[in-house]
């Protein structure tokens, strides 16, 4: 089933696949590890064995499941929404095979008053099945990339060459300074800092860092959290004010 989202970027979450494995350094102290985690204690057959005890905590077994009861969710609903694709998993895991990434492109397509974000650490997977599932982009989906220091700045160039109508870096964990990137071609970004028990901390400069250059390109800029131990008290607020800026996009009809 889908989730309303606290995400402060979008309405609610569809999680088709669940589970996942670390990629990179972004994804060391991932939520949705801890949230599997907590699902799978309190029973949800969907969660069972996707995460395991460490002494850093849960962290995931690099089990991918692919749901097929929530595959179709989206046909259900008629107010147009914002929604997350795979909160608790990325649909470009190398274990999703290409046909069920197919249907989720399926169901998307058969839903335009929606508008759907997919966020992903293998961009390069995601560009190369898109080029044979969706050579035409569909108006009403979204595509995104996480860079969380300049290490993997590379995810960028493979998303632009994802065909997409909107695309987006996800500067979240923000654990480092991405230094100069290339926006072009690049709509929408959001920083954010790691929150959770062993949150990194995020420095204001590698902040400023990327607003500066988003001013410079016309790219809309949005900050979600400086993070933390406990997110809610540092806030987001910079400069003295929220920076909720939304790509430009036209709700299909």
């Amino acid at each position: 089933m889908a989730q309303q989202s606290s995400i402060e970027w979008t309405d609610l979450t569809w999680n088709p696949v669940v589970g996942c494995s670390i990629e990179s350094a972004g994804c060391k102290n991932c939520y949705a590890m801890r949230m599997a985690a907590r699902l799978q204690a309190m029973g949800h057959d969907k969660y069972e064995g996707l995460t395991k005890r460490s002494k850093r905590g849960a962290v995931w077994t690099d089990r991918v499941r692919c749901h097929e009861d929530s595959v179709e969710i989206p046909l259900t609903w008629k107010k147009p929404r914002r929604v997350f694709v795979n909160s608790m998993s990325d649909l470009f895991h190398p274990d999703v095979p290409s046909d069920f990434v197919r249907r989720i492109w399926e169901v998307m397509g058969r839903t335009p008053q929606h508008h759907y974000q997919i966020l992903t650490k293998r961009p390069h997977r995601m560009a190369e099945l898109l080029q044979h599932i969706s050579p035409d982009p569909l108006a009403n989906v979204w595509l995104g990339t996480s860079v969380e220091d300049r290490r993997v700045i590379e995810r960028m160039d493979y998303l632009r060459d994802a065909p997409a109508s909107v695309r987006f870096i996800s500067f979240e964990p923000l654990i480092g300074d991405v230094g100069r990137v290339d926006l072009a071609g690049i709509h929408w970004a959001i920083v954010g800092g790691e929150s959770g028990p062993r949150s990194r901390p995020m420095d204001t400069e590698w902040v400023e860092n990327i607003l500066d250059q988003c001013l410079e390109t016309g790219t809309a800029f949005f900050f979600k959290q400086w993070g933390g131990v406990n997110k809610k008290s540092t806030g987001r607020i910079l400069n003295g004010r929220t920076y909720d800026e939304m790509p430009d996009y036209l709700i299909a009809d």
